[in-house]
């Protein structure tokens, strides 16, 4: 009875919100008791300033002013003499995310399984009867639920233990009498049992597909290690070689710069010894015309003529009456040879460049590209501003608007001469390569024009096929008039039918060989697609009808 007697004090001494022995106990004006701390962190979160008793729910106004229960605080003390420092756990009391024991009449403790059978949850004392009679043997316990009610039937209020497989819903035994009469319905054990097995068949492929993902996500973190070594090697190696360019440069420079100072240093000296001599001329002739000037001012004739002869005679002059002076440039020709000179290392740089990047570009790993674009605005997203290279506009294009428009024009323009200028063909190329996936428009205005793409060493003289734009194996070409319009690649044509529009959309995706022209006006039309390899960067390309006046600009998209 003594054991009993502690067991009783000690549950009657547990604080209901942390479950433990009262610490610093407080009672409150109700008569329940709490620690003081976590009676006080109970108020504290509350929104208004009513504050309840979190048992019995009695609220207080104004809020209670604590003070320490000194008799609860020496009971406490002797209890933990004993040893036993918290309530059993069959008395641990059910907090507000707990399941509750639906037996217990006053304080509501923490339930231990709920019966599927009865609908109900039992903490550890009111359990025991399903542990030791045969009643309850066919009773099934599972772990603490608060969604028991959601097994009965709102109809009958009978506890559904059957499925109906027509309407794919749990239902109770009376169910297949009226709601559900007819329907294909098994017990809801038999459901289970199929629906388990197609949950273990799903688990598998689930796991199997984990085990696939995951050797995938190894093999990517592979290629990701594999990737950033061979970046880092290849950055290592090229600031290597662009270093040793640099340098190559900067040793040229200096050769230069020495030649020059040492030129000009030879010449400069040239020029001040002449400058000498002529100076030590002037003053001897200095000398011999003052003493002519004395001499013609002697009275005596006599010694006038015996000195005449030894002063009149001049000596030879070393150096010419005059000094023709060249209208030299000097160094003039110099800057011009370096000039070219950075002029043909832009080129190339420009071209390699391209290079370059098409094959950096082409690393791929093992991911797909995007969806091709399908709405105006998604090829927005690729677009590109290009600008016409007026090295290669034919003499007869007038290229204007910041290098985007090229207009026919009935007398030749005053272009220098330039190997890359198309020298009889009314053609033009973009200043800029195209790589990747790339996107803009062209808008004209006229008898039509030829939209072009095209490789840079396409040929530039003569007015043969291997010239112009679609008649041979390096350019293709949309043909665009009033009237149809027309593909041309390697001198084969292919006709094409679409809405008329003095605006065409061009889509390159130079990886995927990708090639497409639209038609532009409210809506996008597809007029030709081509599907072929790209071998080369690629250049837009504009060629003109002999009408003149007619242009063509590539529109600045937005």
């Amino acid at each position: 009875m003594a054991t009993k007697r502690v067991h009783l004090d000690q549950t009657r001494f547990c604080c209901s919100i942390c479950l433990d022995l009262l610490k610093d106990p407080v009672t409150i004006p109700c008569g329940h008791s709490y620690c003081m701390n976590c009676i006080k962190g109970y108020w504290d979160v509350e929104e208004t300033r009513i504050y309840s008793c979190p048992q019995c729910r009695q609220t207080f106004t104004p809020r209670p002013v604590l003070v320490k229960s000194l008799m609860f605080a020496e009971l406490v003390e002797e209890l933990k003499k004993t040893g036993l420092q918290a309530a059993p756990a069959d008395h641990c009391y059910a907090g507000p995310e707990d399941v509750a024991c639906d037996f217990c009449t006053e304080m509501k403790v923490k339930a231990v399984k709920s019966c599927m059978f009865c609908l109900v949850s039992y903490c550890e004392k009111h359990l025991q009867p399903h542990y030791k009679s045969s009643a309850f043997k066919m009773h099934k316990l599972v772990e603490p639920s608060k969604k028991l009610q959601e097994n009965i039937c709102s109809r009958h209020d009978e506890v559904m233990k059957m499925f109906c497989r027509t309407d794919q819903q749990s239902i109770c035994y009376l169910c297949p009498v009226d709601e559900h009469k007819g329907h294909h319905t098994v017990s809801a054990a038999a459901e289970r049992t199929e629906r388990q097995r197609e949950l273990e068949v799903s688990r598998l492929n689930i796991q199997q597909r984990i085990q696939d993902r995951e050797k995938d996500v190894k093999l990517l973190q592979q290629e990701v290690e594999a990737i950033n070594q061979s970046a880092h090697k290849t950055v290592e190696h090229s600031e290597k070689i662009f270093t040793e360019l640099i340098r190559v440069i900067q040793k040229r420079s200096s050769d230069v710069k020495q030649q020059i100072r040492s030129q000009q240093e030879t010449e400069v000296s040239r020029v001040k010894e002449l400058q000498e001599k002529l100076e030590q001329e002037i003053t001897e002739l200095k000398r011999k015309d003052a003493e002519l000037k004395q001499l013609s001012h002697t009275e005596d004739h006599i010694q006038f003529l015996h000195n005449y002869p030894s002063l009149s005679a001049l000596s030879e002059s070393t150096h010419s009456s005059s000094i023709n002076i060249r209208p030299l440039r000097y160094f003039e020709d110099v800057t011009a040879a370096v000039s070219e000179l950075r002029e043909k290392l832009q080129d190339i740089l420009r071209e390699e460049r391209t290079n370059i990047s098409l094959t950096v570009t082409e690393v791929d790993v093992l991911l797909s590209d995007p969806p091709e674009p399908k709405t105006r605005a998604e090829f927005l997203k690729y677009s590109q501003e290009i600008t016409l290279d007026p090295n290669t506009a034919n003499t007869c294009l007038l290229v204007s608007e910041g290098n985007r428009k090229v207009t026919l024009m009935n007398q030749q323009q005053s272009y220098s001469d330039h190997p890359d200028r198309f020298a009889v063909r009314f053609q033009v190329l973009s200043r800029e390569s195209l790589t990747g996936r790339c996107y803009w428009e062209v808008e004209w205005r006229g008898g039509g024009v030829f939209v072009a793409v095209a490789y840079k060493n396409i040929s530039r003289a003569g007015d043969g096929n291997e010239c112009c734009f679609g008649h041979n194996d390096k350019s293709w070409y949309l043909d665009c008039n009033n009237n149809s319009f027309t593909f041309w690649y390697n001198n084969i044509q292919t006709p094409v039918s679409g809405p008329r529009s003095s605006r065409v959309g061009v889509y390159l995706d130079h990886r995927a060989g990708i090639l497409s022209f639209y038609s532009v006006s409210e809506t996008m039309t597809l007029l030709h697609r081509v599907q072929t390899t790209f071998t080369q960067p690629l250049y837009a390309g504009l060629r003109l009808y002999y009408n003149f006046g007619d242009s063509a600009e590539l529109i600045k998209l937005k």
